[in-house]
C-alpha cells in the first residue's frame, strides 16, 4: 500500500514538473519576486532601525522566511482548476491512491521553493550577507524554512478547496499578507509600538525567522525560538494536512 502511494505521488509530481517546461515564465517570476523584495527592502525602503549590525544580515533570513509564506497561489489555483475541469474525475477512474494528486502538487511546490531559497541565498551572498553558524547550523536553518513552507502549503491547499474556484483563490491568498508583514521579517519588534511588537513576536513566521537568524549567526537570532519554530509548523500540519485530504476525498466523489 505504501509503495503504491509513493509511486502514485511521484507520478503526480512528474506531471507537475512537466508543467514547468510549458510555463517557464511563471517559474521565473516566482523565483525573481523574492529577489526583488530583498533588493527593495534592503536598499530602497529598509533602514534597519533598532537592528544591531549590518541590516542585510538581519534582513536576509527574514526574507527567506517571507518567501516561504508567499507564492502559494500557483498551487492553490492548480488544485481548484483540477477540481473544476474534471481532471480529478479522470484520475479517480484509475487505480490511484487517494490524495496522490495533492502530494504531487506539494512535492513540486517544495522543489520550486528550494530553488527560490537557493537563488535568494545566492543574491544575498552577492550583496554581502554571510552565515556564521557553520554548515550544520546552516542546513538546519534551511530545514526550518522548508518545514514552514510545507505547513503553509497545506494550509493553502485546504483553503483552495474551500474556495472551490480559481477566481476566489486571490481573495483567500490575501490572508497570507498579514502573516507575512505582521512579523519580524523586515523590522525588529523593538522598533514597533508595544502592542504590535507583541503580536509580531507571537507570529509563527517570526519564530521561524528568529530561529533561522540564530542558526545562521545573524543579528536578531535567539536560540530559545528553535522549538517554537519546529512545533508551530508541525501543529499546523497536524491540523491542515488531514483536513485537506479529507476534503479532497469528499470533493472528488
Amino acid at each position: 500500500m505504501t509503495t503504491h502511494a509513493l509511486t502514485d505521488s511521484w507520478t503526480m509530481t512528474r506531471r507537475e514538473l512537466a508543467h514547468w517546461a510549458r510555463q517557464p515564465v511563471q517559474v521565473a517570476v516566482n523565483v525573481a519576486f523574492p529577489v526583488m523584495l530583498l533588493v527593495m527592502f534592503g536598499y530602497l525602503i529598509g533602514g534597519g532601525r533598532a537592528v544591531t549590525g549590518a541590516y542585510i544580515d538581519y534582513l536576509l533570513p527574514g526574507m527567506l522566511a517571507l518567501t516561504m509564506a508567499f507564492g502559494l497561489e500557483g498551487t492553490m489555483i492548480a488544485v481548484t482548476e483540477d477540481l473544476n475541469k474534471g481532471v480529478i474525475d479522470r484520475f479517480r477512474s484509475m487505480p490511484m491512491t487517494n490524495g496522490a494528486v495533492l502530494v504531487g502538487r506539494s512535492v513540486a511546490d517544495m522543489l520550486q521553493s528550494a530553488l527560490a531559497l537557493a537563488v535568494l541565498i545566492g543574491v544575498g551572498l552577492a550583496l554581502g550577507w554571510r552565515a556564521h553558524g557553520g554548515p550544520v547550523a546552516f542546513l538546519g536553518g534551511v530545514g526550518l524554512l522548508l518545514l514552514f513552507r510545507f505547513a503553509m502549503l497545506w494550509i493553502g491547499i485546504h483553503l483552495a478547496m474551500v474556495a472551490g474556484k480559481p477566481e476566489l483563490v486571490q481573495a483567500v491568498q490575501i490572508l497570507v499578507w498579514p502573516i507575512g508583514f505582521l512579523s519580524n521579517a523586515i523590522a525588529t519588534p523593538e522598533a514597533m509600538p508595544g502592542w504590535l511588537g507583541t503580536v509580531v513576536q507571537w507570529n509563527p513566521m517570526s519564530q521561524t525567522a528568529t530561529a533561522v537568524r540564530d542558526l545562521f549567526g545573524n543579528p536578531g537570532g535567539e536560540s530559545g525560538h528553535l522549538w517554537a519554530a519546529i512545533v508551530w509548523p508541525l501543529a499546523l500540519l497536524a491540523l491542515f494536512f488531514p483536513l485537506a485530504v479529507r476534503r479532497f476525498a469528499r470533493l472528488s466523489r
